[in-house]
């Protein structure tokens, strides 16, 4: 704009301009705390805020063509689904499973294992997803008369799987406990599946321990179907149970693994360790979600060990039942995780933790604002009536004409300073009448004697 069109503009309306409408000195005094306290809890929030979700997890499953091996597939198609790839490991069972677990330097997230191996390892950093099904035990003997305790096998000759297997870590367990050791009479050899099933046909052994993808009903059934061999049944099996949190009852009614033979011929119980889906415990809490989301789809089914829907199940043995998990079995997957594709969903839930504190500071921190805000222009023009009265008060006692001109002087200041400081516009009524506040105490000052000072229309 040139000189000449400044010159031009009314003077009212160069003079209105001079008047400010907000004080941009308190309006930052008053919102900075409130920002302060709001980037504090943002921040607050951001440090406790779970990162995305890692697209790769790795499983430590079991051998090719074991039930580990074949879940661990089924899981691998489910993740892939919501754009999570599951890398699947070889192993050699449950005990080696639980040994990459245990080491940080393994890099694996999760793994099946069996109940019952993890007494001798430290499994403090590990919790658990679930139990997801059962591993029965199967015992086949050869006897003339059915055996009631295991301690009939006493001085027998036992196949209980190789060393590092879950079979041979529950028989010994089994053993110990009624009184059966190592290195006592009986003779344990580490045979395990088809190898121990034939070495019991062939009379090599007179007891076999099977467990996991050997105790198959294919199996069962095929021994069942073998003269002069016998399943063992656990009529001690709710002691077993209580003695040993790891296991679990399965009753099974005659003909379950033949009805056409009728195999077995009458009701029997046998002992199962339930598998459990072993995580590691900074298991990003969306993945622990969708691991046991996939675990309903692939074990939720009934089987002949097992009812529709038993499995997964919270059933806390060895290993703590993940925060995480417990809230899945509880309440189910969140409202966005229902709703919105799982990469969505977990963009909307790290957001909303950042949002919430905006919310729950902000929001009620800009209703106070305006408040502070009068507040602080109020204070400015209190702080004068304060200098007023301690002129009225100095004004009431003898003074000298110098000392009553140094009074007056300093009124003169507060006056001024009145019409020049920054009040807004809005609070023009407080300031006028402070200005005939300044008017009486200016009449007590310059007329002492009278004793009715002229009012100061207030």
């Amino acid at each position: 704009m040139t000189p000449d069109a400044q010159q031009t503009k009314p003077r009212s309306f160069r003079l209105l301009q001079r008047i400010p409408r907000i004080s941009w000195r308190d309006l930052a005094a008053s919102l900075g705390p409130v920002l302060l306290a709001t980037a504090a809890a943002v921040a607050v929030a951001i440090h406790f805020v779970q990162p995305a979700p890692p697209h790769t997890i790795t499983i430590s499953a079991g051998p090719d063509g074991s039930i580990f091996r074949s879940a661990a597939e089924k899981y691998r198609k489910i993740l892939a689904r919501n754009g999570i790839e599951l890398v699947i490991l070889p192993s050699e069972g449950s005990q080696d499973n639980l040994k990459r677990l245990t080491d940080e330097n393994s890099h694996v997230d999760i793994g099946f294992v069996q109940g019952g191996v993890a007494s001798d390892s430290d499994v403090g950093d590990l919790v658990s997803l679930g139990s997801v099904f059962y591993e029965p035990l199967a015992i086949f003997y050869r006897s003339p008369r059915p055996l009631r305790r295991l301690s009939e096998l006493r001085g027998k000759r036992l196949a209980i799987g190789p060393e590092g297997s879950g079979t041979r870590s529950l028989a010994l367990a089994l053993l110990k406990a009624n009184e059966i050791q190592p290195q006592g009479k009986t003779k344990l050899l580490d045979l395990a599946g088809t190898p121990a099933m034939e070495a019991l046909l062939k009379h090599r052994v007179d007891a076999i321990f099977l467990a996991g993808d050997s105790a198959a009903p294919g199996n069962i059934r095929q021994m069942l179907h073998t003269k002069g061999i016998r399943l063992f049944d656990f009529p001690q099996a709710d002691a077993y149970v209580r003695r040993f949190r790891y296991l679990s009852k399965l009753e099974l009614p005659a003909g379950s693994f033949d009805l056409g033979a009728d195999l077995p011929r009458q009701p029997l119980a046998m002992l199962a360790p339930t598998v459990e889906l072993v995580a590691r415990a900074d298991l990003h809490p969306a993945l622990s979600d969708l691991l046991i989301e996939a675990a309903h789809q692939v074990h939720g089914r009934a089987t002949l060990l097992q009812h529709a829907g038993e499995f997964p199940a919270p059933l806390e043995h060895e290993y703590p039942i993940s925060a995480d998990a417990a809230r899945y079995y509880k309440s189910g997957k969140s409202f966005a995780y229902s709703h919105l594709p799982f990469w969505l969903a977990s963009l909307a839930d790290r957001i909303l933790v950042v949002l919430l504190p905006l919310a729950i500071v902000l929001v009620p921190g800009l209703r106070l604002v305006p408040t502070l805000y009068g507040w602080r222009i109020r204070t400015r023009i209190y702080r004068r009536y304060g200098e007023l009265m301690a002129l009225e008060r100095a004004a009431l006692t003898p003074v000298s004409s110098a000392e009553r001109a140094a009074l007056l002087a300093r009124l003169d200041d507060i006056e001024k300073s009145t019409i020049t400081g920054k009040i807004p516009g809005s609070f023009a009524d407080e300031t006028y009448i402070l200005r005939r506040h300044i008017k009486f105490v200016r009449s007590r000052l310059a007329h002492p004697d009278d004793e009715s000072p002229p009012a100061a229309d207030v």
